[in-house]
Formats: C-alpha cells, structure tokens, sequence
C-alpha cells in the first residue's frame, strides 16, 4: 500500500508520525493523520479544512485534558510535555487509522486513480464518527464536514 501513496500523501504519514511522536504517543491515530494533514499550510487539504496546525494541537490539546479530568486526573498545571524519549522508525496504526487507510484506498481504486492523495485520506477521516478522536478533533474545531466535503469535490 505504502508504494501507492502520493508524495503529498507520504507527507503526511510522515507529519502524522511525527505529531504522534510529539505527543508521546506509541501509535499514531487517526487525530494524528488530521494534525498530519494541516503540517502543509498551503496544501488543499488545510485550505479545505480552513484551520490551521497551531488551533488544531491546542483543540487536541484540550480534548486530552479533557478526558482526563473525566477520570479524575488533572494535568493543567503541569504545562506541556518533554518531548518524547522513545524513537521507534515506524509508529504502528491504531485500528481507526488502519480502517482510514482502507477507506482510502477503496476511493482510489473506484476513481481508477493510480495514487493515494491527501484528499482521499481527508475523505476517509470526515467519514470518522464519535467518538473517533478525528471525528472529535473536526467537531472540537467546528469543521462543517459538508463544506469541507464539496470543497475537495470541486477541487478535482
């Protein structure tokens, strides 16, 4: 699958992977997929979306925070965190990451196009529903999916 991927779209995993890792996280999300396609200011992706890669970490930022003062723990004081210690090369994909990539690949071969895009990883994760951490990242930005959606369709 990997050899399929555009440039813009390896741009991305590669971004993603990296938000993952900056995060301290040990397998990357759909959420990081998001944040990977906003590492691009000028791609059609984050024209598409119409926010920007510093709101999107500080939303996903606060939805963490949130869900862990849901179970009791609150880390607002402890301001942000040391970068990540551990470097593995490639960081595994969560199942909804996986189910994206999937998602993906189903819409190229059905435009008979001979490369994975941006736009088709961008398709897949507006498909994400709660309490997918893409799906609420996009409703933490107030995404209007349906914009977002018909922007790329004019796109091609």
């Amino acid at each position: 699958m990997v050899t399929r991927l555009s440039p813009d779209a390896r741009k991305v995993l590669a971004c993603a992977a990296q938000e993952a890792r900056r995060r301290g996280d040990r397998r990357l999300g759909t959420d990081h997929l998001l944040l990977g396609l906003l590492c691009d200011p000028d791609s059609s992706a984050a024209a598409a979306l119409g926010v920007d890669l510093a709101a999107a970490r500080a939303a996903s930022d606060s939805l963490d925070q949130a869900a862990l003062a849901a179970v009791g723990v609150n880390v607002a004081h402890l301001g942000n965190p040391a970068p990540a210690g551990f470097s593995r090369r490639h960081v595994s994909l969560t199942s909804g990451a996986r189910a994206v990539m999937t998602v993906a690949v189903g819409q190229t071969r059905r435009a008979k196009s001979p490369r994975i895009g941006s736009a088709e990883l961008l398709r897949a994760l507006l498909a994400r529903e709660l309490p997918d951490p893409a799906a609420e990242l996009l409703t933490a930005l107030a995404v209007d999916r349906a914009r977002v959606s018909s922007s790329l369709d004019g796109s091609n």
